[in-house]
């Protein structure tokens, strides 16, 4: 019973401290202690948190890993991997909301927020395609395709295909490194190329080609590659 009433009593104070200032005061650890209260009762969730941070290294890795990658961390069970995942589902349509609402270059940052949440922690490589209208706001984001470890395919001729039934006049590449490196392959920067030649051949802008690595991200246009 003196157990139970400590837990009780330290995740009372865990949401209390958050509502406080939002969590502005709170470390990593603590943040998840509180997600993971809402899956897990009459358990101290301290140590599931901490070695969530231990395994995947930061809370947006935590959020982006796969559910089965959640699940072999000692203590996280389906109905807690699938809360966990729910924050990276939520946290992506914010930043996808905020991005539809305005020119894609007046919240490049939201761009790249929401390409991190969903990318930047995948066990495996994928292409998104973002298409764009005149005024440069989003009109659909795509997966194209997923790859293995290391490689993907994309054909130019599908993108400018999908580019033309959109009426998109402006697009953007996406596409993550699993090795966590984002620096281009000779392949990337080729594949790149090709898909430019064919838009431009049909009047659409290929605004840029964005590599997500665990840790950072390259631009295409931003490297003179494009």
């Amino acid at each position: 019973m003196c157990d139970q009433n400590y837990y009780q009593g330290h995740r009372e104070r865990l949401r209390q401290r958050f509502v406080k200032d939002m969590g502005a005061s709170m470390a990593d650890y603590e943040l998840l202690e509180l997600v993971l209260m809402y899956s897990i009762s009459r358990k101290d969730v301290k140590p599931i948190a901490k070695s969530l941070l231990k395994e995947f290294g930061n809370i947006s890795a935590v959020i982006g890993v796969d559910i089965e990658e959640l699940m072999k961390v000692k203590g996280v069970g389906k109905e807690t991997a699938t809360l966990i995942k729910l924050l990276q589902t939520i946290a992506g349509l914010a930043a996808k909301t905020e991005m539809r609402k305005s020119h894609i270059l007046s919240t490049w940052d939201k761009l790249i927020e929401y390409c991190t949440i969903h990318m930047a922690h995948k066990s495996i490589e994928q292409f998104r395609v973002i298409f764009l209208d005149t005024r440069n706001r989003i009109i659909c984001d795509e997966e194209q395709t997923k790859g293995s470890v290391n490689q993907t395919s994309i054909y130019p001729r599908e993108v400018a295909k999908r580019a033309l039934s959109l009426n998109a006049t402006a697009v953007i590449l996406v596409h993550n490194h699993p090795s966590g490196d984002p620096k281009p392959s000779q392949a990337d920067i080729d594949m790149t190329n090709k898909v430019d030649v064919v838009l431009q051949s049909l009047d659409i802008k290929l605004h840029d080609h964005l590599i997500i690595g665990k840790e950072d991200i390259i631009s295409f246009k931003s490297t003179g590659l494009l």
